[in-house]
Parts: C-alpha cells; sequence; structure tokens
C-alpha cells in the first residue's frame, strides 16, 4: 500500500515538473470558462434546463454501455439538436457575456475599484429617492441583485436597461405610474426591469401589519441572495429584507451604511465592519430601529 502511494505521489512531481507556462494558462482559462457557466445557471429556469442536460448526457451514456442501440441512436440525436437548442436559449446572457468582455476595461477587470466607485454611486441615488419616497409616502420595493440570477421574474415586469438616478427610481413607483405597484430589479449597477411580481413570503412569524409590499420582499430575500430595499406606501418606513430578515424603520444613513455593507465590499472582498452584526441582532430578536 504505502508502496503505490509512494509511486503515485512520485509520478504527480514528475507530471508537475513537466507543467508549461501555457498549462498554467489553459487550466485557468478553463476554470474561469467553468465559473462563468456556472454562474449563467444560477437561475432557477436555466438550473431546470442545465439538469435535463444532465439527464439527457446519462441516459446517452447509460444505453450505450447496455447496447441499447436504437434508444442510444435517438438520445445522440437529441444531443446533436440540444446543442442548437442551448445556444438559443442562452442567446441572451451569451450576448451579454460578450458586451461585457468588450466594454469592460483592463482596470475594471484587475481592480475592483471602478466596480465599488458605481456601485456607491447607485447606492447614493437609491438613498436620496428613498428619502424622499419615505417623506412623500411614496410606495417603494427595490431588488438589488447579486449572485443569484433573477431572469425568471423579469417576464412579468417590463425590461427598462436605465441607469440608477434619483429621478428614474421616483418615476418608476410615482402613484399614478404603470409600474409602480411591482418591484424595481437592479443588476450590475443598472435598473434591469420594473414592474416584476416577486414570491409572497409564507413566514407566519412576520408582523401582522406587513402588507404585500414587505411580504414580496422578504419572499425573493428566502429564495436568492438579493438585498431588497422596501418603502411603506403608509407610513412611509424604510426597511431592507436579507436572508428572509426583515430591517424596519431604517434612517437614511442607516440605509446607506447597510446597502455599503451588502453591495459594495472592500477591496479584500470582505463586507466592511460598520454594520457587520446588524443581521445577527435582527436574528436574535434584537431590534436597533426606532419601532415602537
Amino acid at each position: 500500500m504505502k508502496a503505490a502511494i509512494w509511486e503515485y505521489f512520485n509520478e504527480f512531481v514528475r507530471l508537475l515538473k513537466t507543467i508549461q507556462p501555457a498549462d498554467i494558462i489553459d487550466i485557468v482559462l478553463v476554470a474561469l470558462l467553468v465559473y462563468k457557466v456556472i454562474q449563467m445557471i444560477r437561475s432557477t429556469s436555466t438550473a431546470r434546463i442545465a439538469k435535463a442536460v444532465v439527464l439527457i448526457l446519462l441516459l446517452s451514456w447509460a444505453t450505450g454501455l447496455f447496447e441499447l442501440h436504437v434508444l442510444n441512436y435517438l438520445m445522440s440525436r437529441v444531443l446533436d439538436l440540444g446543442l442548437i437548442a442551448l445556444l438559443v436559449l442562452f442567446q441572451p446572457e451569451l450576448r451579454r457575456g460578450v458586451e461585457k468582455m468588450g466594454g469592460a476595461s483592463l482596470r475594471e477587470i484587475i481592480s475592483p475599484r471602478e466596480r465599488n466607485k458605481e456601485i456607491n454611486d447607485v447606492i447614493s441615488q437609491t438613498v436620496s429617492a428613498c428619502e424622499a419616497m419615505s417623506r412623500e409616502r411614496v410606495g417603494a420595493l427595490m431588488v438589488f441583485e447579486r449572485s443569484s440570477r433573477l431572469d425568471e421574474y423579469f417576464k412579468t415586469g417590463t425590461i427598462i436597461d436605465g441607469r440608477v438616478s434619483d429621478q428614474l427610481i421616483r418615476n418608476i413607483f410615482f402613484p399614478k405610474a404603470a409600474l409602480h405597484d411591482g418591484a424595481m430589479v437592479v443588476r450590475d449597477g443598472r435598473v434591469t426591469a420594473a414592474g416584476c411580481v416577486l414570491p409572497l413570503s409564507g413566514n407566519q412569524q412576520l408582523s401582522a401589519d406587513l402588507g404585500t409590499r414587505h411580504r414580496a420582499g422578504v419572499g425573493i430575500s428566502e429564495v436568492s441572495d438579493a438585498v431588497v430595499v422596501i418603502v411603506s406606501e403608509e407610513t412611509g418606513t424604510i426597511s431592507v429584507a436579507v436572508g428572509g430578515m426583515l430591517k424596519r424603520h431604517l434612517a437614511p444613513q442607516t440605509l446607506e451604511r447597510l446597502l455599503l455593507n451588502e453591495l459594495a465590499p472592500g477591496e479584500d472582498g470582505k463586507k466592511r465592519g460598520a454594520l457587520s452584526g446588524l443581521w445577527s441582532k435582527v436574528k436574535s430578536g434584537k431590534d436597533e430601529s426606532n419601532e415602537k
């Protein structure tokens, strides 16, 4: 047993010595490709397609193994057509990826500073809009997408693709506007869609005085890692939902610090420390808000 392990170790060392710079570049590029593919299939609808593809591959392998020639032939034809179908289904994601590759500067790829600057501007505009809507008692529901893809909810609303600004947010949620009752989704620093329908939370522990807007905000935070900002139409209260937890009665300054903590991590990739204990206190039942 020891001899076999030692032989494998020696073989591993021998292979390491044969690695060339081109091999390292090849491995890194493949890892990046796999990472991007995993990101692309994070949404629920795309995950279902990915599971179907894996199932077909397994069936094709099994039919070949057991020499089921007719079924294996049909599976191979399905795979041939499936490649074309996947290109059609993922056309929006592939196009968006190519556009990002072509439009991103080398500085943006290497350093997160430019990205954080953009996020800081988005947060500033969002806080300004929330402060005004809170004062005017205008209801709002804003979803900031992170790793979990929310593509399946876009089809329930209207695609916008506009720069996040105080004025745009307030126009979307203006009481007489067509999209004011739905949710606004922000992706990659842009308002991607508005008027979207979100799943309602089934949490029985939520306060009975919470309406549909708050339950939808908590609901989407339960099924994704999105950060959700809610402004109450009745009271003007500003709330934030993350991971199924709802923090209510936030001052604009607290909202800004919380969004910075959740959406704009430091250069080391870690969250800022300003509100590091906020959600743990919410989970333990402690509330730093002015809620009576």
